[in-house]
């Protein structure tokens, strides 16, 4: 049981660690694609390679997926229209506010947290700020992305609920299918032009492939045996891994305030893990497709 957890968390470090790599991408690609084309390409490819697991699922997994794929493409539009007005590392801290509103949310519903999933959560808002808030004014933006923050609170507490019940494969597979039907839907309100010359083939194929379809996967994996909340905390290590790709990639580096901030992150990861809940039972699955 306890190795499942590990190995749960693994995959969601895993999963974090690409996810950190995107930003850059995203805003790369912001240059010449609007972001219903962005994400209408990306998980258009990752799309295809579920494709097979997609055949013979009964309805209930479509059901499951369609509603985790809803909270996803509402997530992922309003992260990259949020970019368009805002910087790549205050998306990274409002978006990481789900850290704070999924605990809250499910306090509410009525789940008892042990209190590190209090700390850590704290101690990661606190380490997210130092590391990513630059003082600007508050933006356009910074309004859609608090709306990434809120969809990701619900997404990630109901990945909790269907990867106990359905397969990781199929399941992640109809959450691409639905934010590349929904991203294409958005791009007849955006009416864009496709300039196939200058589109940026390296970064959609790597936002598709590695990203999307590899990282939701992971994070189905996952979230079979890491209850949401703590999950939510690992995620925070987010802007730690985009601060270090654009160190290495762009030259980009951290002053005091923001190692302090990366620190706490790494604290508050740890701290969520040393009296977090046990898993139930029925968290405890075989690690298969």
């Amino acid at each position: 049981m306890r190795r499942a957890r590990l190995i749960g968390l693994l995959y969601l470090n895993l999963a974090t660690l690409f996810w950190g790599s995107t930003f850059v991408m995203v805003k790369d690609s912001l240059a010449t694609l609007e972001p219903g084309q962005i994400n209408f390409a990306r998980f258009s490819v990752a799309t295809l390679f579920f494709l097979p697991f997609l055949l013979g699922q009964n309805r209930a997994l479509w059901w499951a997926g369609l509603e985790l794929g809803a909270w996803l493409f509402a997530a992922y539009l309003t992260q990259t229209v949020g970019l368009q007005y805002t910087t790549a590392s205050r998306s990274a801290f409002i978006t990481t506010l789900y850290v704070v509103a999924l605990p809250l949310f499910m306090g509410l519903l009525g789940r008892r947290l042990q209190w590190p999933i209090w700390v850590g959560a704290g101690l990661a808002i606190l380490g997210v700020g130092l590391l990513s808030y630059d003082g600007s004014p508050p933006n356009l933006g910074d309004l859609w992305t608090l709306g990434t923050a809120l969809c990701f609170t619900f997404y990630i507490w109901r990945m909790e609920s269907h990867t106990q019940r359905f397969p990781a494969l199929p399941l992640t597979g109809v959450q691409m299918l639905t934010v590349a039907v929904g991203s294409g839907l958005w791009t007849l309100f955006e009416r864009p032009t496709w300039d196939f010359e200058g589109f940026p083939y390296a970064s959609i194929l790597y936002l598709g492939v590695v990203a999307s379809a590899l990282c939701i996967w992971l994070q189905a994996l996952g979230q079979r045996t890491v209850p949401a909340p703590q999950a939510a905390v690992v995620f925070t290590l987010e802007p730690v891994y985009a601060a270090a790709f654009a160190y290495v990639f762009l030259g980009e580096r951290l002053g005091l305030q923001g190692l302090v901030g990366a620190l706490l992150i790494v604290v508050a990861t740890l701290i969520s893990q040393l009296k977090g809940e046990k898993p139930r039972p029925e968290q405890v699955t075989p690690e298969v497709a």
